[in-house]
């Protein structure tokens, strides 16, 4: 078992679609629910330590090569602080398309897998096969695991969602909002209308 470690199955298709922010910090509401408050290299949670210390919004095209791109959502990426501090300015490939289930295999023991070109490139430089970032998926997996069998309190606080999700709906992005359906699908209006999961293993 290798929950909470599992990679999507298909590419990453934005749900979300705001515009005109004079701050990419801004976005942040919109990138913590586009990509279900988690890193979008690693899939470490925000459940698992302080939001805002641990997190950062990161350029998927650096902003050194592509500075007209540093406001544009669609090249805005949710990361833990670790992994957007490894990227740094460096250029990827797009993780939402690449480090996907066929890609990358995480074992039981944390030991990553890859199968592409292009997921070998990410976890290069993202460093992913650290031997401490190895510990600590197994010591994640191995606590995942045990909350399950021994207490199911703990296990779903550990793979639930936050207490607090961002009402989008309240938002008024300057430049309006590309795809506004988005909004239907949130995870704050899923649990408004009582069809969130408790749970979320991906």
């Amino acid at each position: 078992m290798t929950i909470p470690f599992e990679y999507p199955p298909t590419p990453h298709n934005r749900r979300h679609g705001p515009v005109g922010y004079a701050d990419y910090a801004s976005y942040r509401p919109w990138l913590r629910d586009e990509f279900a408050f988690r890193c979008v290299f690693c899939l470490r949670r925000e459940v698992w330590g302080q939001i805002y210390a641990e997190f950062a919004i990161d350029h998927c095209e650096p902003v050194v090569n592509r500075p007209d791109l540093v406001n544009d959502y669609d090249n805005l990426l949710y990361a833990c602080a670790a992994c957007n501090t490894r990227k740094s300015e460096q250029f990827i490939a797009d993780p939402l398309t690449e480090l996907l289930a066929n890609a990358v295999t995480i074992r039981s023991d944390g030991r990553i897998e890859v199968h592409t070109r292009q997921a070998r490139q990410l976890v290069r430089v993202l460093q992913l096969d650290l031997p401490e970032l190895t510990e600590f998926r197994a010591m994640w997996i191995s606590i995942v695991h045990l909350a399950e069998r021994f207490d199911p309190d703990l296990y779903g606080r550990l793979l639930g969602y936050p207490k607090e999700l961002p009402d989008l709906a309240s938002l008024k992005p300057p430049g309006g909002n590309t795809r506004p359906d988005g909004i239907e699908h949130s995870y704050y209006r899923q649990r408004e209308i009582g069809e969130l999961p408790e749970l979320y293993r991906r």
